[in-house]
C-alpha cells in the first residue's frame, strides 16, 4: 500500500477537527500568502486541514488549484511531518502565485514546522530525562 495517499483519517474534516488548532495553535508559520497553525494531535500521525476563503482567491479554479498543491505537498511530506494536526490557512495574493512558487512555499513551511516541533519535543524529552 501506498504511504502517499490522503484517507479521511488524514484529515481535519469538521469544526471540531478545526476549533483546537485555531484556540491551541502551539506552532505557526507564515509568510505573506500562507499561514500554517498547528498543535499536538491525539493520533500518530498528522492530519491536515485547508482554510481557502474566496474572500482571498476568488477564483474557483485557482482555489482548487492550491488546493490540490497544498494537498499533494502534504502527502509527499506526511512521513517526515511530526504528530500534528495542521491548518492551512491562504491568504490574499496566493492564488496569484504560479504552481512552482506555492510548492516551494509550502516546502519550505514544513521544513519549518519541523523544524519548531523537533526543538519542543527535544526540549520535552530533555525536561522528562532530567
Amino acid at each position: 500500500m501506498s504511504d502517499f495517499g490522503f484517507s479521511k483519517k488524514l484529515r481535519l474534516l469538521g469544526a471540531a477537527d478545526f476549533q483546537p488548532v485555531f484556540k491551541n495553535a502551539r506552532f505557526k508559520v507564515s509568510c505573506q500568502q500562507l499561514l500554517l497553525l498547528a498543535c499536538d494531535s491525539d493520533t500518530p500521525f498528522p492530519r491536515l486541514g485547508l482554510v481557502i476563503a474566496k474572500k482571498n482567491i476568488a477564483k474557483a479554479v485557482q482555489r482548487n488549484r492550491v488546493k490540490r498543491i497544498l494537498r499533494e505537498s502534504f502527502r509527499h511530506n506526511q512521513s517526515l511531518l511530526p504528530a500534528l494536526d495542521i491548518v492551512i490557512l491562504a491568504r490574499s495574493g496566493l492564488g496569484t502565485l504560479t504552481s512552482e512558487q506555492i510548492r516551494n512555499k509550502i516546502e519550505r513551511h514544513w521544513l519549518d514546522l519541523i523544524h519548531k516541533a523537533g526543538k519542543t519535543s527535544a526540549t520535552r524529552d530533555n525536561e522528562n530525562a532530567g
